[in-house]
């Protein structure tokens, strides 16, 4: 007959209480880490936050102008579809399917020069942009007003 011995050898205990020692440890680390992961995660929500308000405010200031007729069409349709665009949730709210007439009018005009580049164009060619903007706005301002009412009803 074989003797089956009851009592585990002093090694094999001290290999138990070390693997032991080590899942402990790496729990305790793992824990740190989700709490270091959640207070990352909590700050960058609040900054995303932060952003996403000065994005509103902006976005309601020129649609304000725009409305009451203080900022040119053309330039607001500009400035709204960036902002629009730098909104958090800009991939998801279909902002260009809410806000066409916006969006059609940026489409027209994005790749006329703005600011210093507009310097490095002959005046000739910069009266004939300037002409053509003037006659998309003429021709789009009805449906951009309405537009940008919606926009300010959303947005409010």
């Amino acid at each position: 007959m074989i003797e089956a011995t009851t009592t585990m050898p002093m090694w094999l205990w001290g290999l138990l209480v070390l693997g032991i020692l080590i899942i402990v440890g790496l729990a305790f680390y793992a824990g740190r880490l989700f709490a270091l992961l959640k207070k990352q995660n909590q700050v960058r929500d609040e900054a995303l936050a932060k952003r996403n308000e000065r994005l509103h405010e902006s976005i309601v200031t020129i649609a304000k102008a725009m409305a009451q007729g203080q900022c040119p069409l053309s330039e607001g349709a500009i400035r709204l579809v960036v902002l629009l665009d730098l909104r958090v949730e800009s991939t998801s709210a279909g902002y260009a399917q809410k806000y066409p007439a916006i969006h059609d009018m940026y489409e027209r005009i994005k790749h006329m020069p703005t600011h210093e580049a507009r310097n490095t164009y002959p005046k000739a060619e910069i009266r004939k942009m300037d002409r053509e903007r003037e006659g998309y706005e003429k021709e789009l301002e009805e449906i951009i007003l309405r537009d940008v009412n919606q926009l300010l009803k959303d947005f409010a």
